[in-house]
C-alpha cells in the first residue's frame, strides 16, 4: 500500500556523549512486502537501549532506538495478510530496523500481533520483548509446550526475578503449572515477585544454595539467569538437576566456569530476543508468541508489568529513562507513552 507520509520525528544517536538523542526529522524508509506502517503511542525501555545507544555514540552511527512498540497500523505492505488498517498491535522490533522512539515505524508484521484489548496502550508496550525472551527460554530453550499446567510438577528457579524479563517468567511459569522460586534482595522486590506468583522467594546477594537445600528446593528442573551471570553459574550447576536447563540471557564479562554441569549432563542455554530477526530463523515464530500473549492477558492469566510512564518523544526524557532502566534499579517496565 502506497503511504504520503515521507517524514517522520525521530530519536536519533548523536556522537556526543553528554547529549546522546536529539529529536529531528528523518526520512521513512521504503515500505517493504512484509511491513506494517505503524504510528507509534508507546514505547517500552529495555536495558538493551542504552548499551545501543553507547555503541552508536562510540562508532558515530545513527540510530532510532526503541525495541518494544504499540501503535495503529496506517499502512500495510503488499503481502501483509493478517491485518487491517486501524489495527492496534504491538511487537518488539528489530536491531537493524529504525525502532520505536519514532512517531511512525515500520515493521514486519510477522513479529507483530494484535494489541490486548484490556490494558492502556502502555501496559501492552512493558510486554513484547521480556514476554518473547521468557516465552523463548522456556519454550525455545527448555522444550516445555506453552499449553496451561504443561510443565506441571517442575521446579524453576529465577535469578533476578524484579526485573523486566523475571516479572514476566513468573507469570508464564505459573500458568504452565510450575513451582517458581525468584530472587530479589531488596523489600519492595520481594513484595513485588510474590505479587508476580512466586512460590518462594530467596536474596541472590546471599549465599543461597544452602538455603535452597535447606528448603528441600534442590535440586530444580530449570534456572534462569537473569542478570551477569558470573557470579552465579557455579551454584546454578550446584542446584540443577541432572539434564536440567540452565538460561542465560546477559553477556558474560569473563569466562565461565561450567565444568560441574558436565556430570550432570545439564545444558547452558543462551537466550537472545533478537537472533531470530537477525538470521531470520523462524521469525513468525515471534509473532505467534505474542498472539498467545495477547489471550493471556486478556483472559487475565497474565497481568502487564508496567510500573512507571514518562511523556513525550522528548531527548531528555527519553535517555533519563534508558540510564534508570540501564541502572537496575527499575521494577517490572518503564514505558514511554507518546501523546
Amino acid at each position: 500500500m502506497e503511504t504520503i507520509i515521507k517524514h517522520i520525528n525521530a530519536l536519533v544517536t548523536t556522537t556526543n556523549e553528554a547529549q546522546p538523542l536529539e529529536l529531528i526529522q528523518i526520512p521513512l524508509p521504503e515500505l517493504g512486502e512484509h511491513d506494517l506502517l505503524v504510528k507509534v503511542m508507546a514505547s517500552g525501555v529495555n536495558p538493551v537501549d542504552a548499551k545501543q545507544r553507547s555503541m552508536a555514540v562510540a562508532a558515530g552511527a545513527t540510530r532510532v532506538l526503541g525495541f518494544d512498540g504499540v501503535g495503529e497500523v496506517v499502512g500495510l505492505g503488499e503481502k501483509v495478510a493478517d491485518f487491517n488498517l486501524g489495527d492496534r498491535v504491538f511487537y518488539a522490533g528489530q536491531l537493524s530496523r529504525t525502532g520505536s522512539n519514532a512517531e511512525y515505524q515500520l515493521v514486519d508484521a510477522r513479529i507483530a500481533a494484535r494489541a490486548p484489548e484490556t490494558v492502556s496502550v502502555e501496559a501492552a508496550a512493558a510486554m513484547p520483548l521480556t514476554f518473547l525472551t521468557a516465552y523463548e527460554l522456556l519454550h525455545d530453550h527448555f522444550n516445555i509446550k506453552m499449553e496451561a499446567r504443561a510443565a506441571r510438577g517442575k521446579r524453576l528457579l529465577i535469578i533476578n526475578g524484579a526485573g523486566g524479563v523475571g516479572s514476566v517468567m513468573i507469570q508464564l511459569a505459573k500458568w504452565l503449572g510450575m513451582e517458581v522460586i525468584a530472587s530479589a534482595s531488596r523489600p519492595e522486590t520481594v513484595a513485588w515477585v510474590e505479587q508476580m506468583g512466586a512460590d518462594h522467594v530467596i536474596n541472590h546477594r546471599d549465599d543461597y544454595v544452602p538455603l535452597v537445600k535447606s528448603m528441600g528446593l534442590a535440586p530444580v528442573d530449570y534456572l534462569a539467569i537473569l542478570h551477569t551471570p558470573e557470579p552465579h553459574i557455579e551454584a546454578a550447576a550446584e542446584l540443577i538437576a541432572p539434564f536440567g536447563h540452565i538460561g542465560a540471557i546477559v553477556e558474560p564479562a569473563a569466562p565461565l566456569e561450567v565444568r560441574k554441569m558436565k556430570n550432570k549432563a545439564a545444558s547452558l542455554d543462551w537466550e537472545f530476543m533478537f537472533a531470530k530477526t537477525n538470521a531470520d530463523f523462524e521469525v513468525a515464530s515471534q509473532g505467534k508468541a505474542l498472539a498467545l500473549l495477547q489471550q493471556l492477558i486478556d483472559s487475565a492469566q497474565i497481568t502487564t508489568t508496567l510500573t512507571e510512564r514518562v511523556h513525550g518523544l522528548d531527548a531528555e526524557t527519553i535517555r533519563e529513562a534508558q540510564d534508570r532502566v540501564a541502572s537496575g534499579k527499575v521494577m517490572g517496565k518503564l514505558v514511554a507513552i507518546f501523546d
